[in-house]
């Protein structure tokens, strides 16, 4: 079922989310959005963190695939330390 409700942006460029609809999709304060732009169209979809079960399935298949690829631990962490080596520069 497609709900909707109408809403204004102020001049700060905020929105309201109607109650309704927070209610029903039990957003909270400092709920995250990403925000997609389609011609005349804006769709605001939850940042959501994965699931821990979610979470250990894709651990473990980058682990999987760092395997395959020939990566040591050692490669990952030398990769870290520059990386932020890179952005203590800028």
């Amino acid at each position: 079922m497609i709900n909707f409700s109408t809403t204004k942006m102020t001049s700060k460029g905020q929105v309201v989310i109607p109650e309704e609809t927070r209610k029903r999709l039990g957003m909270k304060p400092g709920t995250q959005f990403m925000v997609v732009e389609s011609a005349d169209a804006l769709i605001f979809k939850v940042i959501q963190p994965p699931s821990m079960e979610d979470f250990d399935k894709l651990l473990a298949e980058t682990r999987r695939q760092a395997r395959k690829a020939g990566l040591k631990k050692s490669d990952i962490t030398q990769a870290v330390k520059s990386v932020r080596a890179e952005t203590k520069k800028r």
